[in-house]
């Protein structure tokens, strides 16, 4: 079981400063009664957690700075009452998000609670449907929520700050899941219930060592938070990494895409940004290895990033696309998006996991963003499995790629063509980067960038 902090411990681990708000409007509820139950000894254990922990809540909450970034910051005091939710809890993080809306600063939740407050009953359990509202309220208003899982998360503490913020980090670990250690089925898989466990889910972004969390949630403050920026300008279109020269033929335009020695989606990313904050997963259950998604820096302006790596695009990574596109949106930051799939998934197993719904998701993320939308294809440009990733009116190629309505070997399949006719057919579907370009599905080739530029 990793070490548990105070929740004021948890503070001084990630900001330089921090300003408790003492005095936010909330709720002047009776502290010395038993509570909306009258719960027999309810005031007694609430003045032993009280004067075992200096706190007279579950959380604390206040204005901080993060490696020089300004946030409003929610601490749970896992101490207290095992950092139940109750109702004065509920006031204390509804003036959080308030506060957080207010200033047009983002929200960062450190959070460490084993759920509702039994003594308070259903007054405890609906705290959640305030804390859902008031976070709905500040997702409308732009700025960003970030969580930090710290041991344990479970319940509505879960289902709410943390399930539902747009950053999700989580301390290794860390128990992490809806059903708290005592409420579990008796076999169930223990591993399910951990940072890392949820992290190969798919429902958090990253692991992070106490080490190394104070300058990642810096870092992804600095990402998400861009104060009285005006509106974006495109992402700079990344300059091609090889010269193959442009293919002949239509099969020619496959082969070189399907090289192996062919630049990737990683050396793509790696030249272009100065640092990247990767997000994973779909919050669905899934996960797919074969795509990259985030935000990166490159020269002092935030880019979100989408980046097929060459195999068939999964589900789980359509739906990851669609909440980076959409985050991107909400928070004014340009998209990247580099396109690289023989196509979208078409096993049983995607079929099953919902392939054309997410897609469509896809396809309606870039159809809806309100901020400009840059693409390169880098490689293979196979069919709706590549084009749900594409800007309309704003992709590029590179001379090592092709784009087709689909591969050469399945369009002579469909045409009930001979194997030997499937160079022929490459070449009918004027599949080569100059095609595109002369049929004006893409505005140019992109080529190296000429030694000493």
């Amino acid at each position: 079981m990793p070490d548990r902090l105070t929740a004021r411990a948890a503070i001084a681990a990630v900001a330089t400063e921090f300003e408790e708000f003492v005095d936010s409007g909330v709720a002047d509820h009776d502290t010395d009664g038993d509570g909306p139950l009258s719960w027999a000894g309810y005031a007694d254990s609430r003045a032993r957690a009280a004067t075992r922990t200096g706190e007279e809540e579950s959380v604390v909450h206040g204005l901080a700075s993060v490696g020089g970034r300004s946030c409003v910051l929610v601490s749970f005091e896992f101490g207290f009452l095992g950092g139940s939710l109750g109702e004065r809890t509920g006031d204390l993080l509804e003036a959080a998000y308030e506060a957080a809306r207010t200033r047009g600063l983002p929200l960062v939740s450190l959070i460490a609670t084993g759920g509702s407050r039994m003594q308070e009953g259903m007054v405890a359990l609906t705290q959640l449907q305030r804390v859902a509202r008031a976070s709905a309220r500040l997702r409308a208003a732009g700025p960003a929520q970030l969580a930090v899982l710290r041991d344990p998360t479970t319940g509505g503490g879960w289902a709410t700050l943390g399930a539902g913020a747009d950053v999700i980090l989580a301390l290794p670990g860390a128990q992490v899941g809806f059903a708290g250690s005592r409420v579990r089925p008796a076999d169930a898989d223990p591993h399910a219930y951990t940072a890392e466990g949820q992290l190969a889910a798919g429902q958090i972004d990253a692991v992070v060592t106490p080490d190394e969390l104070p300058e990642t949630v810096a870092r992804w403050l600095q990402a998400l938070h861009a104060p009285g920026s005006p509106a974006p300008g495109p992402a700079p279109v990344p300059d091609a990494l090889s010269a193959t020269g442009l293919p002949v033929t239509g099969w020619d335009a496959v082969r070189q895409a399907r090289s192996p020695s062919r630049p990737r989606a990683e050396a793509y990313l790696d030249a272009y940004f100065d640092h990247r904050l990767p997000l994973g997963g779909d919050r669905c259950g899934g996960t797919d290895p074969g795509l990259r998604c985030g935000f990166g820096r490159r020269d002092g302006r935030t880019i979100a990033y989408v980046a097929q790596c060459g195999t068939a695009t999964r589900p789980a990574g359509y739906r990851t696309a669609a909440r980076v596109i959409r985050l991107a949106d909400r928070l004014g930051v340009p998209v990247l998006t580099l396109i690289d799939t023989p196509g979208a998934a078409n096993d049983a197993e995607a079929e099953r996991a919902g392939a054309g719904a997410a897609i469509a998701d896809t396809f309606a993320a870039i159809a809806e963003a309100g901020v400009p939308v840059t693409t390169l294809v880098i490689g293979e440009g196979g069919s709706g499995g590549a084009l749900a990733l594409a800007a309309p009116g704003n992709t590029y190629v590179t001379q090592d790629s092709y784009f087709s309505v689909i591969a050469p070997e399945s369009a002579a399949a469909i045409l009930k063509r001979t194997p030997d006719e499937v160079r022929a057919t490459a070449d009918q579907l004027r599949l080569r980067p100059q095609d595109l370009v002369e049929l004006g599905i893409a505005r140019a080739v992109v080529r190296p960038d000429p030694p000493g530029d």
